[in-house]
């Protein structure tokens, strides 16, 4: 995939991270000369036309955002089966990553972290959309400090006719989940706020509110349990901070801030030093704690989630009371029954009972209410993604059935959401591991990273450990090999040998020297590396640095006794300088003249090239001129 041009316009460059659904890469746009980053879709979901329209809304919901604190979304497309989205690329750090690394946040960061991942959501939420999935891995803060909001891939439109929430497919993160979301009920904007209520909390405490064993239980404490002030995990944590998060917390979507614009108000109220609203309402909730209760109202739509929702009884309200609000209804029901069998025809129909609907009743007040119908009990337990844990799923017969006095009605308890024990995928490829995972219904994350000890490609933690439950649907972070950090190597010539080998050992990567003669790099200087310049390696290598030991000192040859010309020849065909000094004078008739009868240097002398070698050629005499006969004496 590395270098793929996509669209002829994005070339890939760098693999950023891999996700359950896809993998981002780093590309250049070619056309606008920026860097950005593109979503590919996995090659294992193409076919797969959940996930596509999964893709296909996460880019026409996010492409429609416009705001500082969200990811800009720029192009999307297909080519030969590849789905993609083009995609800001935001340089920084996730919240998760500033978590694990420091633990918690000051208070003051954290409220300004909230305001802004609250004015995107605000956003969104103006735009009939709800994210879904608000956690710290969806939140980046760049070196600047502002925050940008990411990965709308589960967002859905508050009117879209499909459910994204169905049976058997709970969407999100149970650690940072609403109570709504953890029973597959519809999730508004309100939902939102309680997950950013979580977030918040766990930038405060350097925790989270509710932790357990599986995401099983953590789900069902977001039903059934009341999360602690953060201020009681850190003292710093002011009264009016717990108030706003204490309300984003409020397991009733009714009760939490209305809209995430209002919360952004009151941690603004608090970043001023003002009162907030949600201390506020806290003590007018307080104040109420002893009043009387009022009459039901008119259903509205939100309490589809109250009933279908185990919430812990009402201030003031008691589950006796309410069961007694049950036992009168059965009493006047059986009283009403019998009057009317006196006053009229005996009828086989009226001697029959109608099954009571006591879903989501708990075990003991659903035997209360069979038997005060008159009805025998029949337990059983069963799986539900759908209702609590020790909450009726359904009776058999079902509600509203009509049966004989005594008669025995099968009643099913849910056991929770069905779990699935994440399997150990340690030491596994990466392919091998994620179909192992799928197959116990569970989703992939992954994140790579360089390891000089395990291969590329092959998975070396896993997390949630393996052995532990999990939600159907529920992800695993799986950490795989990149195998050793790979760089390419860069042209060393010129350097200086210290130059070189520091920004090599800097690498990682282990230095050999070798010295070599070369005519013109001088002696230090780095002449070449092995492997070459351009070349991959990686930081388990070793690079050899080859430096100059200068020009190669050449030999001088041995001209005595040669003639003059031949001399000059054998010296400068080595690169050497010829010169003759004072001429040495030989025997006339000696054959000598003409030829070298000294050098210096001496033969066999390493010279450096152009060195210069001196030699005196032998000349003879001129011979004495002829003496003249001696004359005559005058004899004769």
């Amino acid at each position: 995939m590395n270098q793929q041009l996509l669209a002829g316009r994005y070339r890939l460059s760098e693999h950023l991270a891999r996700g359950g659904m896809a993998d981002v890469w780093e590309a250049a746009d070619q056309l606008l000369q920026r860097r950005v980053a593109v979503k590919i879709l996995h090659a294992a979901h193409s076919s797969d036309p959940s996930f596509i329209q999964r893709f296909k809304r996460e880019a026409m919901a996010a492409a429609n955002l416009s705001h500082p604190n969200i990811v800009s979304i720029f192009d999307t497309g297909e080519q030969e089966g590849v789905r993609y989205i083009v995609m800001e690329l935001v340089e920084g750090k996730t919240l998760r990553d500033i978590l694990r690394a420091d633990g918690s946040v000051h208070p003051r960061r954290a409220a300004e972290i909230a305001t802004e991942v609250a004015a995107a959501l605000e956003v969104a939420h103006r735009g009939g959309l709800v994210h879904r999935d608000v956690k710290p891995g969806n939140i980046m803060l760049r070196g600047d400090g502002s925050v940008k909001v990411t990965d709308f891939g589960i967002a859905r439109a508050w009117d879209d006719s499909e459910e994204l929430t169905r049976t058997g497919a709970v969407i999100g993160t149970a650690t940072y989940f609403s109570p709504e979301q953890a029973q597959g009920l519809p999730a508004d904007a309100r939902s939102d706020i309680y997950s950013l209520g979580i977030v918040l909390y766990e930038m405060l405490a350097g925790r989270t509110p509710f932790s357990g064993e599986s995401p099983v239980s953590v789900a069902y404490q977001h039903v059934s349990e009341f999360a602690a002030p953060p201020s009681t995990l850190n003292p710093d944590v002011s009264p009016e901070l717990d108030a706003i998060v204490m309300r984003a917390l409020e397991k009733g979507p009714a009760d939490r801030y209305p809209t995430a614009e209002a919360m952004r108000e009151d941690l603004l109220r608090y970043l001023q030093g003002l009162p907030v609203d949600a201390a506020l309402n806290t003590a007018m909730a307080t104040r109420l704690v002893d009043a009387p209760p009022p009459p039901p109202p008119t259903a509205p739509p939100e309490e589809a989630y109250r009933q279908a929702m185990p919430m812990p009884p009402a201030r003031g309200i008691s589950w006796g009371v309410i069961l007694g609000v049950i036992a009168v209804l059965i009493v006047t029901t059986v009283g009403f029954f019998f009057v009317a069998r006196g006053l009229g025809d005996p009828d086989p129909e009226a001697l029959l009972i109608s099954v009571p609907d006591i879903t989501s009743f708990t075990q003991a007040q659903a035997e209360e209410a069979i038997q005060d119908a008159d009805l025998r009990i029949q337990t059983s337990r069963e799986a539900s993604d759908e209702v609590s844990e020790g909450l009726v799923v359904r009776t058999e017969p079902p509600a509203g059935a009509k049966v004989d006095a005594k008669s025995t009605v099968r009643v099913i308890i849910s056991d929770g959401p069905e779990t699935f024990a994440a399997p150990n995928v340690r030491g596994l490829d990466v392919a091998t591991a994620t179909a192992e995972l799928t197959a116990q219904n569970l989703n992939v994350e992954i994140e790579e990273v360089n390891d000089v000890q395990v291969v590329a490609g092959i998975v070396i933690s896993q997390d949630p450990p393996a052995g532990t439950t999990q939600l159907r649907n529920t992800s695993v972070l799986l950490t795989v090999s990149k195998g050793p950090k790979e760089v390419i190597l860069i042209e060393y010539f010129g350097f200086e040998e210290a130059q070189a080998t520091l920004a090599l050992t800097n690498l990682g990567v282990e230095v050999n020297r070798e010295l070599e003669f070369h005519p013109t790099v001088p002696e230090g200087i780095v002449i070449r590396t092995n492997p070459a310049a351009g070349v991959v390696i990686n930081e388990t290598d070793t690079v050899t640095v080859i430096v100059s030991r200068g020009p190669e000192p050449v030999e001088v040859p041995n001209v005595l006794g040669d003639e003059a010309d031949a001399a000059r020849n054998a010296i400068e065909l080595l690169g050497l300088q010829y010169s003759e000094g004072e001429p040495t004078e030989v025997p006339i008739n000696s054959g000598l003249g003409g030829t070298v009868q000294s050098q210096f240097p001496t033969a066999g002398v390493l010279l450096e090239p152009g060195g210069l070698v001196t030699v005196s050629i032998g000349f003879e005499p001129e011979p004495p001129p002829e003496e003249p006969p001696p004359e005559g004496d005058g004899d004769g």
